[in-house]
């Protein structure tokens, strides 16, 4: 956020604004970076200068609204709405609007090559599907509305400065600041990779049967349809369309067989979702604990390609803070190098998301995640509780930032989503 002047050079004033102008005022605000303040401030400053009165605006229902202008602007603007015969409510009402309409709603930031997330670790039950989903729903949010985030940047001085006597670093409740900030709004797929069918049950959506079309027959070279006839949308309500789902069939229990017999097989899930690609921001998969061909594939598919800088795509690694967890991240991180170092492909780290962590839990849970965060590369960009409302939304089979959209989980999620971004 900006400020034109000092907290000194100002001074409180109080009127009122209609609910719904506060309401765009603040989004916009939000949107370009900039403090409210400042935002009326130039309002006024442009309403003062126009040579013509605006046109009436309806002030019924005006809400008391404060904010702090630089010194002797207020009683100018005050004289002015007296010389024009406008009362100071619809007088600050069309700065506001005229401030709105002379700065737009910036277009959504989108990537030149669609992003691939790879959410893996070869270790089952760390949470990756809900890291999946709840990364793709903060991805997806309007970006024309606030929603509670965890500003993500204090994340490693929160567990610096929340350590024990004995090094250990923990996380309090109230250790990080939240902000009312936009959705991103991309434009999202999430690939159910696993056989299981875990995310395509959790969204509440079915799995491919067996007798059609999958992911795995168009990975193996004999689809038989159009792959966009499968993906379906994830809660229009919420999302507008945005956030996609490709369901997951039981078929890719064989899927590692069916690689077995497919030339450049490493390329096979990138050949698969080619066809949808330029329909989407970011493409997330959620991996299968394996380490076998399939995650040869999707590894790969995270790769980054020519042209696209380094971090916008790769893999996101999903952990408990115990010591199983440790165990499987270098199983997985061996299998990427070899990959990196057999086809000679730059595969990116985008970080470790520390999932279900519970400092109640003691000694093994504190001392894994000082362990997590003492690895600095790939470092932690998420830290997501053990709370209930992942449990109830996933039983309700709905999104978990629609069902509980000011869950602290799903505040962290939102902070993953613009760490990851």
């Amino acid at each position: 956020m900006t400020t034109s002047a000092t907290s000194s050079d100002r001074e409180k004033v109080v009127s009122k604004l209609p609910g719904q102008l506060r309401q765009n005022l603040k989004i916009r605000a939000a949107q370009l970076g900039i403090d409210i303040q400042s935002a009326v401030e130039q309002g006024i400053s442009d309403w003062c200068s126009l040579a013509s009165t605006l046109p009436t605006l309806d002030t019924a229902g005006a809400d008391s609204f404060s904010t702090f202008l630089p010194s002797g602007q207020w009683e100018e603007f005050r004289q002015i709405a007296t010389d024009r015969r406008v009362s100071l409510i619809q007088g600050l009402a069309q700065a506001v609007q005229l401030w709105l309409d002379t700065n737009p709603t910036p277009d959504v930031q989108r990537p030149v090559i669609t992003r691939r997330i790879v959410v893996c670790n070869q270790k089952g039950g760390v949470g990756k599907t809900a890291i999946t989903a709840g990364l793709g729903e903060a991805l997806a949010e309007d970006a024309n509305s606030l929603h509670p985030v965890r500003v993500a940047k204090a994340l490693t001085k929160a567990l610096r400065a929340s350590e024990t006597e004995e090094g250990e670093a923990v996380l309090e409740d109230g250790a990080l600041d939240i902000e009312n900030l936009p959705g991103p709004g991309q434009r999202v797929l999430l690939v159910d990779f696993d056989p299981q069918s875990h995310l395509t049950n959790q969204l509440g959506a079915s799995p491919l049967p067996l007798d059609g079309d999958s992911l795995t027959n168009h990975m193996a070279g004999a689809p038989k349809g159009d792959l966009r006839d499968l993906i379906v949308s994830v809660d229009d309500d919420s999302f507008a369309g945005r956030l996609h789902l490709l369901p997951a069939c039981n078929d890719a229990f064989l899927l590692d067989v069916r690689l077995s017999g497919v030339r450049a097989r490493e390329s096979a899930l990138e050949r698969a979702l080619a066809p949808v690609e330029s329909d989407y921001d970011v493409i997330i998969v959620d991996c299968p604990p394996s380490l076998g061909l399939s995650m040869d594939a999707a590894a790969y598919y995270g790769r980054r390609r020519d042209n696209e800088k380094p971090g916008q795509s790769g893999a996101l690694i999903v952990v408990q803070a115990e010591d199983s967890s440790a165990d499987a991240y270098e199983l997985l991180t061996t299998q990427i190098e070899d990959l990196r170092n057999d086809l000679k492909v730059d595969i990116d780290y985008l970080g470790i998301v520390v999932n279900l962590y519970d400092s109640r839990r003691g000694y093994i849970a504190t001392s894994s995640l000082q362990g997590w965060v003492d690895i600095k590369d790939p470092r932690v960009v998420g830290l997501i509780g053990d709370l209930k409302e992942q449990k109830e939304a996933v039983r309700v089979k709905k999104p978990l930032l629609s069902y509980a959209p000011k869950s602290q989980q799903s505040v962290g999620m939102r902070a993953l989503a613009r760490e990851v971004l």
